[in-house]
């Protein structure tokens, strides 16, 4: 990939979000330049050196629209945005502005950490707020054994042990009540999560913060 400064890739992920649909749309310069808040001088300055780089088509006194190497990497750039979202919301349970800080995140993941973070989400299709994540190029490994992944995303007819619970120790205790807690065995079967041959209720959003290494895949 690339290797692109923070501002490069903004403009590649505007250039995403405004024709994701039709990838082949021309985006006029005046538009891309609202979208990023600066001066249609600046925007087609940018233009013009994405455009040496092949990541876009420049259309003089039109637009530009995505090369398809520039959509993959934008896509990319959209995908760790939406990752991080999930990560903020369901994991973390963070309470701030989740966007912004999800921007400012993304610009540092690199492919490794990226294929780490969608493999422990298990491979969401959707962010929180239903924004679809792209799957351009994105790298999907099978299940394996010794695997950490939150219950949500268990293979059905896996056995795990819970390593990790990422919520408020209030919300510890109560679940530890059901059996539900670091140390615990647990299985995936069709009609949920059982732990001790009991079915354990929860939302997806618990489920997501509770992560569990995989014993094996059947």
């Amino acid at each position: 990939m690339t290797e692109l400064s923070e501002f490069e890739e903004m403009y590649l992920k505007r250039l995403f979000e405004a024709h994701v649909d039709n990838p082949s749309d021309i985006v006029k310069t005046t538009q891309l330049a609202e979208m990023m808040d600066v001066s249609p001088a600046s925007t087609t300055e940018m233009i013009q050196r994405l455009a040496n780089r092949d990541l876009v088509t420049h259309i003089p006194y039109k637009g530009c629209r995505l090369t398809p190497d520039g959509f993959q990497q934008a896509a990319m750039i959209k995908r760790r945005e939406g990752l991080l979202k999930i990560l903020l919301t369901e994991v973390i349970g963070f309470e701030g502005d989740v966007h912004e800080a999800a921007c400012k995140i993304e610009h540092a993941i690199d492919e490794e950490l990226e294929m780490a973070l969608d493999k422990m989400l298990g491979y969401p299709e959707k962010t929180p707020s239903g924004e679809r994540i792209p799957i351009i190029e994105r790298q999907l490994e099978p299940m394996r054994t010794g695997l950490l992944l939150p219950l949500s995303a268990l293979p059905i007819g896996s056995t795990a042990t819970i390593e990790m619970m990422v919520m408020r120790p209030t919300d510890v205790r109560t679940l530890e009540v059901t059996g539900v807690g670091v140390g615990a065995k647990i299985n995936s079967t069709d009609d949920g999560i059982t732990c001790n041959g009991t079915i354990v209720k929860m939302t997806k959003s618990l489920s997501l913060r509770i992560l569990a290494r995989t014993d094996e895949v059947l």
